[in-house]
């Protein structure tokens, strides 16, 4: 069952079409990718998906109901969580004080709120940074701290937004591992990522765009292969056998 719908998603800027009657559906229980060229529309579709930009044209449907005009504070209590491509924690608070915030989405008192933080914390691997200041972490430690707060709102479905970038060899093989483990829980996640050791390691499917339209749907390894797509974005050398 679908999810979410993305159907015709249209929005613009002034004269500039970011994105140009965009469709896909993300089934429910699946990794989704986004991908193309830097300034192709990908983070405009996350932020119109989640209502932080009010889209010009076009449907959003999350559970079979439409989410198009909602508050970006409702769509999150309705079970859509996020990551933003730039980490802003709560630089001055520590590790623990970051998420137990983002888990007051779902619970009232502070005893749940930390209950909860603890419970994301050890998932994620940061308990031995629980009393760390957000701002000394070091960038993989602030990425994990990213999907944290995301995951301590309980969402349906996560939406993650170049999580990996900046991340060295190991930590790429970790968030690997984390983002499986996200989807094994039983979190529908659609991703935006640059690096393509991980799109193509994790999503089920794959949604290319370019110059905010649409290019190609398919495998991994359709996708690898399109021509459309090796010429736009991955490059000769992601052409498969």
């Amino acid at each position: 069952m679908a999810l979410l719908e993305v159907r015709d998603l249209t929005k613009t800027f002034g004269g500039l079409k970011a994105v140009n009657n965009v469709t896909f559906h993300v089934e429910e229980g699946e990794i989704f990718g986004l991908i193309g060229p830097n300034g192709s529309g990908k983070t405009t579709i996350f932020n119109c998906i989640n209502n932080y930009f009010r889209i010009t044209a076009g449907d959003i449907i999350f559970k079979e109901r439409t989410i198009k005009g909602l508050k970006t504070y409702k769509t999150c209590h309705l079970g859509i969580g996020r990551t933003f491509q730039v980490v802003k924690p709560l630089s001055r608070m520590t590790t623990l004080e970051n998420i137990t915030a983002s888990a007051f989405c779902r619970v009232n008192s502070i005893k749940e709120a930390k209950g909860e933080a603890y419970q994301v914390m050890d998932f994620c691997g940061l308990l031995k940074e629980r009393d760390k200041l957000a701002k000394s972490l070091p960038i993989g430690g602030r990425k994990r701290l990213e999907i944290a707060r995301a995951l301590a709102t309980k969402p349906e479905l996560l939406l993650l937004d170049e999580t990996a970038a900046g991340l060295n060899p190991t930590e790429l093989d970790d968030a690997i591992e984390l983002i499986k483990r996200i989807r094994d829980k039983g979190i529908t996640i659609l991703i935006v990522e640059h690096i393509m050791k991980v799109i193509m390691a994790i999503s089920d499917r794959i949604h290319a765009i370019n110059f905010g339209q649409t290019i190609a749907e398919g495998t991994p390894q359709e996708i690898a292969n399109n021509p459309a797509v090796i010429e736009a974005y991955l490059g000769e050398g992601y052409a498969q056998g």
